[in-house]
């Protein structure tokens, strides 16, 4: 058989190959399933001393149920020590010139929905809730459902506690709530690396064909055995199918990381050995990509 001939063969076997894993990571990928993710430009405004000082960030994301419209307002407290407004006779400590304000509330304690209600019912414009302890800047887009047309945005922990104390010591914050940037879920950082490494071995695979047609070399079989070895890891992983009554459904705990969707019943979810969560269908192929967990950066095959 001659050189073009194992080539040309070498060239169809590796096309054929990557063709059909292609195929499969772009099926594996999470469905967006028409949700997109809106960032919330915060335009503050407060007076120390003599100096007016204004910040510019986008630095909130607005819930999946809120209006994307442009709100503004004095910033308000929860009146009393606990700042989560779950308590349907919360009031909020309103200035008496103020004609619009915004609730600032703190996660936990009970579901999104009924803390924007109970400060829409008093008489808010909008509702900016700032994410747990301990959570610097990390903020997700909030299911809310039952919120009527009151604007709702997170902003990370880290921020929240600087409005908070900053309206504690009697300063008059003043925000304006602009739509920003719409982002898609499959685009995320995740998948986007997903991509960078197929279109990289793709690259990598073709170059090697046509310089190295006489088989594999050593290099060559330790990846596949790598390879091997990660979906192998993967399998043995622990499934489970989500029940009425599980914590990943309560509304305050954490989504799934790769695709922003929160758990449902009967989600079929994959924990990792560092105790990580994620849906079956967004962790494999990152997986089967990375072999660490997108969270923790754990290595599958060192534990």
């Amino acid at each position: 058989m001659s050189l073009l001939r194992i080539t040309s063969s070498a060239h169809s076997s590796a096309s054929s190959q990557l063709w059909r894993l292609g195929i499969f990571l772009l099926l594996s990928l999470p469905d967006s399933k028409g949700k997109a993710i809106w960032t919330a430009h915060l335009n503050i405004t407060f007076q120390v001393g003599n100096r007016l000082i204004s910040e510019l960030g986008e630095s909130g994301v607005f819930g999946n149920h809120s209006p994307l419209e442009r709100v503004s307002g004095v910033v308000v407290l929860p009146e009393g020590w606990n700042q989560n407004a779950c308590n349907p006779m919360t009031n909020f400590s309103r200035p008496g010139q103020a004609d619009s304000w915004l609730a600032l509330i703190e996660r936990g304690g009970c579901t999104f929905t009924r803390k924007i209600n109970v400060a829409a019912e008093k008489g808010a414009n909008g509702v900016i809730i700032y994410n747990y302890p301990g959570t610097g800047n990390k903020i997700f887009p909030m299911s809310h459902q039952g919120t009527e047309n009151i604007v709702a945005v997170m902003i990370g922990n880290l921020k929240g506690m600087e409005l908070l104390h900053l309206i504690q010591k009697g300063v008059y914050v003043k925000i304006i709530i602009e739509v920003g940037r719409m982002h898609m879920p499959w685009v995320s950082h995740y998948v986007l690396s997903l991509f960078t490494f197929l279109t990289a071995t793709m690259a990598y695979l073709f170059l090697y064909c046509a310089w190295r047609p006489q088989g594999p070399n050593s290099s060559t079989r330790r990846r596949r055995q790598l390879k091997a070895d990660v979906r192998k890891a993967i399998g043995k992983l622990q499934l489970r199918v989500l029940q009425e009554g599980d914590k990943e459904l309560e509304p305050d705990e954490d989504n799934c990381v790769v695709c922003f969707d929160i758990y449902k019943p009967q989600d079929v979810v994959r924990i990792l050995t560092c105790k990580h969560v994620f849906h079956k269908a967004c962790i494999d192929p990152w997986l089967l990509a990375h072999r660490t967990c997108p969270m923790c950066k754990c290595d599958i095959l060192q534990t």
